[in-house]
């Protein structure tokens, strides 16, 4: 199981990399486009390049967000998580872990309305419909949900917390 979820995570890495790179290349085209090929006489208008960027963004954020980061890598207001007892770190993590999937339960169905609203609108340039440029936000929403609903689960068992955090709670 654990070799499965090397090989997943493994793939989430890659799709994230190759995301960014498409980025960095579609970046690269229309820098050439905007002023290298002005410079040898040529006019050329990249219009897709905006539209493809701003789409690999979006996905490229939400899908790392959901897939590759971990939980300890995302940013976090800890000014008194760090200055509490091991008790109140474990209230602390089950309540703002189910503060997060309460949200996003909640606004999953007008979520939902809003995705599926966008599929009689297309994108501008690639004429692609918007409610597939904005679907990756329904799958990091469930992703989310079901990441923070386990989370709470590991904390109340003790098995989701630092290294550091076990060692006060088994003293």
């Amino acid at each position: 199981m654990r070799r499965i979820a090397r090989l997943l995570g493994a793939g989430a890495d890659a799709m994230a990399a190759a995301m960014l790179a498409a980025i960095f290349i579609v970046f690269l085209l229309q820098i050439g486009a905007r002023y290298i090929a002005p410079a040898f006489g040529v006019q050329m208008t990249l219009g897709w390049t905006i539209e493809v960027n701003l789409t690999l963004w979006l996905w490229l954020v939400l899908f790392s967000c959901a897939f590759v980061l971990q939980e300890r890598d995302h940013v976090k207001f800890d000014l008194l998580y760090s200055h509490v007892g091991p008790g109140a770190k474990r209230v602390f993590a089950v309540f703002s872990a189910l503060a997060i999937v309460a949200a996003l339960v909640v606004a999953m169905p007008d979520s939902w309305d809003y995705v599926s609203f966008y599929k009689i609108k297309k994108s501008a340039t690639l004429r692609i419909p918007l409610s597939y440029v904005f679907s990756i936000y329904m799958v990091f929403a469930v992703v989310i949900v079901a990441r923070y609903a386990w989370r709470v689960i590991d904390v109340l068992r003790g098995r989701d917390l630092s290294r550091d955090e076990r060692d006060i709670l088994a003293d």
